[in-house]
């Protein structure tokens, strides 16, 4: 039986996902064969299954005599596949995506699962059951959004995750392509679609933190945690002696495609550098809780002391930043993060430590503002 290329490529990279890999390098690995039309589909279904993850496993546990939590992981995979093109594409017949659903589990090895499958699908285009959005956010982080938001903003934030995001790009100071809208941060447009040409895709939260530097022609500037360059490459528009850092090798390497100096260390130990910075960019390693809706797997893998252990480490970077700033300098550090632990607790926390005056802080938050979520806080020493 032929099968759909698209469910084929998206079916192997939720394997992958399921076993650890990333979301977007395993769409990539599996879709770099296929045509754009497939590729795009292939995209919708990894993330759109991956962002909608508890909605599906619930549908499935309405129309199941068996538990989704004892189902080999193919099966499941294959059933919220299914799922979530049965209840929220309409691109896809029906008929097509049970068939394929059947071949996926044969192909996977799980024969005498087919039956099983099959009867379960049959049974939700019969009998249509649905289940509530917020089952697609677990409940510690809803939780959590509540305590710090409120119930009506910590909903937002939820229902934003489930969307695909919006596709802004670093223009900077050149002209933008054809169909590129201004946005309220200088240099970033939003392309609803077509070819960005020339220029990166970057969200404006992202692109947002960069300005808190305030950089001026001819400033020492160190970028600590610079993977993957993005907010580098920004800082970069502005002529500048600078340095970029990063402590895995490999991704320290891609950085010298910048065109300036590139270190691979551990910003957790003492830095080994013998000047001061009058800029320096702390973009923390982080849970990445604001960023939900581009890296949907991030909330089935996350667990609340893991942000507890982040802390730890983003106040030992903070601490050792500071010690390089110059008299008179600026210091950024900024998460993509929505949790306290992760923001005001830590600038609070190392401020108090060290002497260092917050100037001011930036909360962006999904649902509320345009883009990803972001905190960053503008830190100078006397």
């Amino acid at each position: 039986m032929k099968l759909a290329p698209a469910r084929q490529a998206a079916f192997g990279a939720l394997l992958a996902v399921d076993r650890g890999t990333w979301s977007a390098e395993a769409l990539a690995a599996k879709c770099a064969h296929l045509d754009s039309r497939d590729a795009g589909l292939a995209s919708d279904i990894v993330f759109g299954t991956l962002r909608r993850h508890g909605e599906l496993d619930a549908l499935i546990r309405l129309c199941s005599s068996r538990s989704v939590d004892h189902l080999d992981m193919a099966v499941r995979i294959a059933l919220e596949m299914a799922f979530y093109q049965l209840t929220f594409l309409d691109r896809v017949p029906d008929h097509a995506v049970v068939n394929d659903s059947v071949e996926l589990v044969r192909r996977a090895g799980k024969e005498s699962a087919v039956p099983f499958v099959n009867a379960v699908l049959r049974r939700a285009l019969r009998e249509p059951v649905t289940a509530p959005e917020t089952a697609s956010t677990p409940d510690w982080l809803l939780e959590r959004w509540t305590k710090q938001f409120g119930e009506e903003v910590a909903l937002r934030i939820a229902r934003e995750s489930l969307s695909p995001p919006k596709r802004y790009i670093r223009v900077g100071t050149a002209e933008p392509p054809p169909g590129a809208e201004p946005t309220e941060v200088p240099g970033c447009f939003l392309l609803a679609e077509g070819d960005p040409g020339r220029f990166r895709f970057q969200d404006i939260g992202s692109q947002s933190v960069v300005p808190l530097l305030d950089l001026r022609p001819g400033q020492s500037f160190l970028d600590l945690c610079a993977s993957p360059g993005n907010k580098t490459a920004q800082a970069l528009e502005t002529p500048l002696r600078a340095i970029a850092c990063d402590v895995h090798l490999s991704r320290a390497r891609i950085l010298q495609t910048l065109g300036i100096p590139v270190v691979a260390l551990d910003a957790v130990k003492p830095l080994p550098f013998d000047t001061r910075f009058d800029r320096i960019l702390v973009d923390a390693p982080c849970s990445g809780t604001g960023t939900l809706a581009r890296n949907p797997e991030i909330k089935w893998r996350l667990h609340n002391d893991d942000i507890f252990d982040l802390r730890r480490k983003q106040k030992a970077i903070l601490k050792n930043a500071l010690e390089l700033l110059a008299p008179g300098g600026r210091l950024v550090y900024s998460t993509c993060s929505l949790e306290r632990e992760e923001n005001q607790d830590v600038i609070e926390a190392v401020s108090q430590s060290t002497g260092a005056v917050v100037e001011t802080t930036m909360q962006r938050l999904p649902g509320r503002d345009p883009g990803d979520g972001f905190f960053a806080a503008v830190l100078t020493r006397a």
